[in-house]
């Protein structure tokens, strides 16, 4: 059974994911760990729960989620995959991050890239991935359907939706990703998304008002 724990890293408030099994096999998700403190913190639980981490992912390229992307790869010696419509987004961090203040950002590649359909595996552990374009251009949500849960990034929250008024984002595609994508899973699938608290998806369906305008 999967287990899911939640880091709330850098001042954008990101939620970092660590998920794990019984087999102690780990993937880390979207890690925003930016100032030493935060990487003490991921590690000390990483390595108090003795996990073995085998993944980095991506769900976008977003600065607040790669922060800790080149220190995982490098203390855990893993590849980092993301969508490869993404690429460029990711490329571009290194040259804004100094305007937002982050002289000390460490730029790195993706080595390997997934796509709508394929599958993430660690341990007994299976996630699929959708491509949920919209917020950014090549986004994507891991869901696993066994256990009814979806790593969201920032395509939906709590009330809301992911900002698109970022390069690369779009409104009407990005509702598009969440009925087609997101809605189309069960009503209990209980979301984690980038930014905020849990939500499920049968309460956006009936109470989200940016997906309601689009009805």
């Amino acid at each position: 059974m999967i287990q899911i724990q939640n880091f709330v890293f850098n001042p954008f408030m990101e939620n970092t994911y660590v998920l794990y099994d019984e087999t102690k096999e780990a993937i880390i998700i979207d890690p925003g760990c930016y100032e030493q403190a935060e990487k003490d913190e991921l590690t000390d639980f990483i390595e108090t729960n003795e996990l073995k981490v085998v993944k980095l992912i991506n769900t976008h390229c977003h600065i607040d989620h790669v922060f800790g992307n080149a220190f995982v790869k490098k203390k855990y010696g893993v590849t980092l995959t993301i969508h490869k419509e993404d690429e460029a987004t990711l490329k571009s961090v290194e040259v804004y991050a100094p305007a937002y203040g982050f002289q000390n950002f460490e730029n790195t590649e993706a080595e390997e890239f997934f796509d709508e359909g394929d599958q993430i595996k660690f341990g007994n552990s299976t996630l699929d991935i959708f491509f949920t374009p919209g917020h950014a251009p090549g986004h994507v949500v891991l869901v696993n359907q066994e256990q009814n849960i979806c790593i969201g990034g920032d395509v939906l929250f709590d009330g809301s939706i992911g900002r698109t008024d970022l390069p690369g984002g779009d409104f009407d595609t990005l509702i598009k990703s969440i009925h087609e994508k997101v809605f189309a899973l069960e009503d209990e699938t209980v979301v984690y998304p980038g930014h905020g608290g849990t939500t499920t998806v049968g309460k956006e369906k009936v109470s989200n008002p940016f997906c309601a305008l689009s009805r």
